[in-house]
């Protein structure tokens, strides 16, 4: 009878002592848990952004770079942004607009619209340019060979190497949309 006792008294203290690791496991995981959703919700989270609606010329180009600088001075620094991902960033900027007045927009009058619109998240920065030109696909352009000499031809690819990631896309209202991505720390796509 005694040793009855004793394997109750036994199976209470291991089953609390089960029941407190599983407690305090849940807890862990919970509060592991909350801190995930409240860095996901914070990586969703659009820290700044503006917008800039300029006609289809190519003089307005210096007035798109300022744009782009002004934001660039006044939100990417204090993140730790660095010079040279600045300067990769208004690179591309340039190249994409170019692309959108001389290709996408030759046949259309010049107040014909393209619009930018550039988005600070936690971990990256968007460039969005709508364009009203005519599709294209981007993959049925032949990469120029190296050492090659030719006029053109060089844009698209050069706006990949200088972004992380790079999409051109139709979108629902008619307009194409070129999204030149390029995220806060070094190769985190």
């Amino acid at each position: 009878m005694f040793c009855i006792l004793v394997q109750k008294i036994c199976q209470i203290k291991f089953f609390s002592t089960v029941r407190e690791i599983l407690l305090k496991a849940q807890n862990s995981i919970t509060s592991n848990l909350d801190l995930l959703i409240f860095k996901t919700r914070s990586m969703l989270s659009i820290v700044q952004q503006d917008h800039l609606t300029v006609k289809s010329e190519l003089k307005l180009l210096n007035q798109v770079q300022q744009w782009f600088e002004q934001f660039c001075l006044k939100y990417l620094s204090q993140f730790g942004w660095s010079e040279s991902q600045l300067y990769r960033l208004n690179l591309a900027l340039a190249e994409g607009f170019t692309n959108a007045v001389r290709h996408a927009h030759r046949a259309l009058p010049p107040e014909t619209t393209i619009e930018i619109e550039v988005s600070l998240w936690i971990d990256r920065l968007e460039i969005k340019i709508w364009d009203h030109g005519k599709p294209f696909n981007p993959d049925a352009i032949a990469e120029p060979e190296p050492g090659t000499l030719q006029v053109g031809g060089y844009g698209w690819f050069l706006l990949r190497r200088l972004a992380d990631s790079v999409v051109y896309e139709r979108s629902d209202d008619g307009r194409n949309c070129l999204l030149i991505v390029k995220y806060a720390q070094e190769g985190q796509r």
